[in-house]
């Protein structure tokens, strides 16, 4: 069965453009009617009447001059007021259709006369003019006026701002469509590249403020795409480097075992499978820094005693303020970002016990773990959070770990938004600090 043809979809330019077209020759049709009705008919009126009366009172007093004297009233009419007079002759010309003005100008006639009047046109020397039979005294005079007398053509001004402004509204139209679909145009193709993977400059932040911001959404997840891709980048070829280390050690460890099984190869074969337990599970654990979660009622003092009890003892020491502070998060990830936290200034932090300090200012938590080690340089402070960064030189995972627990707290610092900073002390040693907007959802107690 033969499937049926869609009609291809107009663009969205062209509907734009088509409907705003519509809308601007609508207005113009309009805005005629009502010049035409409120200002052109009321001084076409006005007009005619005045030039019916000037031609009733010519015909009127031409039959009062003497007749030496109307040769001369003949040519002023015509020299001054474009009138002519016709004695004695009989009115001839086409009864045809002419402008509104001229109707009216019948209608005035009419009126003025008692009696039905008619403009006949005739052209004399390739000149339109039109006649009308007037009562003069006892008889009858035809007087006429040229056709540029009336000089007015409203129908001819109407057509042609009718399709001066439907031109306007087309190349308006356009214009308007194109600026709004530009943008998108640029948008679609963006988003194929994202979807492709490739590497895109930013879309161009301009124009409405409907379309800037959502430029700077676009913009905001591309970042954040780009830097998904090239934090898979990383994790992937950081993890295919730390596992060789191990699995390499596995398999000397299983070619000296088809030798000679020893307790101290077995042990060490668990080790090397617990360093990669441990690195598969600090992947996962960054994989799953997106998923969400909800938030529940936390009680901050309460939370750094649980986290000051799982570490040895007389290693963590908490300075919590004096008031109790309960607000709104999610428990596990406050969980994971204050345990990373404190499990490297455990690890870096030598003997020197670790204090977990809490501050309540400006409609913001801040929780604080602080150290007293060797402290990072400070042109390393920014590189600690990328996935698989060291500070301590070795490879061994023992001393300086594996290199995604400060990641992992940057991942969900920036999903919660919260913030998280890293600063030398002034006495040595490091103070990384957890900042987390309140808001309403602090409660004091």
């Amino acid at each position: 069965m033969k499937r049926p043809m869609l009609a291809k979809p107009t663009s969205l330019a062209q509907q734009n453009a088509l409907l705003l077209g519509l809308v601007f020759i609508v207005f113009e049709l309009l805005a005629a009617a009502a010049v035409a009705a409120f200002v052109m008919v009321p001084m076409a009126r006005r007009s005619t009447d005045d030039l019916a009366n000037l031609m009733v009172l010519s015909a009127q007093t031409w039959s009062e001059l003497p007749p030496a004297t109307r040769p001369d009233f003949e040519r002023e009419l015509d020299r001054t007021y474009m009138l002519t007079l016709r004695n004695g002759a009989r009115q001839r010309g086409r009864d045809e259709w002419h402008g509104a003005y001229l109707y009216f100008l019948e209608s005035a006639l009419t009126e003025k006369t008692g009696r039905a009047q008619t403009l006949l046109s005739e052209v004399t020397d390739g000149e339109v003019w039109y006649w009308a039979s007037l009562p003069s005294g006892d008889t009858t005079l035809v007087v006429g006026f040229p056709l540029r007398r009336v000089g007015a053509q409203p129908f001819a001004a109407i057509v042609a701002s009718s399709v001066m402004g439907l031109i306007l509204a087309l190349l308006t139209a356009a214009w308007l469509a194109r600026r709004t679909v530009v943008p998108l145009a640029r948008l679609e193709q963006a988003a194929a590249q994202v979807g492709r993977g490739e590497v895109m400059a930013l879309l161009p932040t301009t124009g409405p403020k409907e379309l800037v911001a959502l430029a700077l959404r676009f913009n905001q997840m591309a970042l954040q795409v780009r830097e998904l891709l090239a934090g898979r980048t990383t994790l992937l070829a950081g993890v295919s480097h730390d596992l060789r280390t191990p699995l390499a050690r596995m398999r000397l460890a299983l070619a000296l075992l088809a030798e000679k099984p020893t307790p101290k190869l077995i042990a060490r074969l668990e080790n090397d499978i617990e360093e990669m337990d441990r690195l598969i599970g600090q992947v996962l654990n960054l994989a799953r820094g997106a998923d969400p979660e909800p938030a529940v009622e936390i009680d901050l003092p309460t939370l750094l005693h649980e986290l000051a009890a799982g570490a040895p003892p007389q290693r963590v020491q908490v300075l919590a303020m004096p008031q109790r502070v309960k607000f709104v998060a999610p428990l596990s990830a406050l969980r994971r970002v204050l345990g990373n936290l404190l499990d490297n200034a455990l690890r870096y932090g030598g003997d020197q016990p670790v204090e977990l300090v809490s501050e309540l200012a400006g409609g913001v938590v801040r929780i604080g773990v602080l150290d007293r080690g060797p402290g990072i340089a400070p042109d390393q402070l920014s590189a600690v959070f990328q996935p698989f960064h060291r500070v301590e030189p070795s490879r061994n995972p023992g001393t300086g770990g594996i290199g995604l627990g400060l990641a992992i707290v940057r991942q969900l610092a920036d999903i919660h938004g919260w913030q998280v900073d890293i600063s030398p002390r002034a006495d040595g040693g490091l103070a990384a600090w957890l900042t987390i907007p309140m808001a309403r959802s602090v409660l004091r107690r």
